[in-house]
């Protein structure tokens, strides 16, 4: 499958979830190996399609997860609109009902706020990752968002916009709009500093919705906190899914080596 104008995207292997805040489709590619832990990746702002090529890149060494959450993309209609908490229940609900075994969880974009509510407490989770960490205090406020994404998305790829369009009327207005409301109030800083486990944050160097002090701040947070900066902007792994890949693997390979 290739999206118009975009990177191809991969196959990948279907399944639901009902979960205790609705249906969670999560689609999988790749397949298990010995030793070797599970990529989970939480999808972004009302849209996981961007993301099928940086989950191909984690299949070429793992199996690997991507979650829609409830309202968004293949999966269900919640009960009654969610906020980041409880999108990160969902997530851990998701985990415990799988029961994968240790796990790399990621979030990119507004991802990683889920993400990061969903690791807090979870011994199967064995490392996180956060790419583009959102939302940076400098930009939270309905304007201030706004202003910064129209800036980045004068550095991000071509099709990359249009990839999300069937995903937004999916969702609708109303749910896009409380959708951002909810993350512009919930302090990412709030769950990372809560995690015990090794944390990977991941910044493209052309991100201007999050700034390179608040990620290096979000790093420092932890105990074994990293970050690294590679080429493009707040979306890149949409034309560049090893950006991502290579370090989550050689992350993989050092929690493993640590149990």
């Amino acid at each position: 499958m290739t999206d118009s104008g975009g990177p191809p995207f991969p196959q990948t292997v279907t399944a639901h979830h009902d979960g205790i805040f609705g249906r969670v489709r999560s689609r999988a590619v790749g397949r298990p190996r010995p030793g070797v832990p599970e990529v989970v990746l939480v999808q972004g702002m009302a849209v996981a399609d961007y993301l099928l090529p940086g989950l191909g890149a984690f299949g070429q060494w793992t199996r690997a997860h991507l979650v829609e959450l409830p309202g968004f993309a293949g999966s269900g209609d919640p009960p009654h609109e969610l906020d980041v908490p409880e999108f990160g229940r969902c997530v851990a609900d998701w985990l415990t009902a799988r029961a994968l075994g240790p796990v790399i969880l990621a979030g990119h974009s507004s991802g990683t706020q889920v993400a990061a509510r969903a690791a807090v407490g979870r011994p199967d989770v064995a490392a996180v990752v956060l790419a583009s960490p959102t939302v940076d205090p400098v930009a939270r406020g309905w304007v201030r968002l706004l202003a910064r994404w129209r800036l980045d998305s004068r550095h991000e790829p071509p099709g990359l916009g249009e990839s999300h369009h069937p995903e937004w009327r999916r969702a609708g207005l109303r749910r896009l709009v409380h959708t951002v409301h909810v993350h512009l109030n919930d302090p990412l800083e709030d769950p990372v500093a809560q995690l015990d486990m090794p944390l990977l944050i991941i910044r493209g160097r052309d991100d201007r919705i999050g700034t390179v002090r608040w990620a290096r701040h979000l790093a420092d947070l932890v105990a074994d906190g990293q970050l690294i900066e590679v080429s493009g902007a707040h979306t890149f792994p949409w034309l560049d899914p090893q950006a991502w890949s290579d370090p989550v693997r050689r992350l993989a390979a050092r929690v493993t080596r640590g149990r």
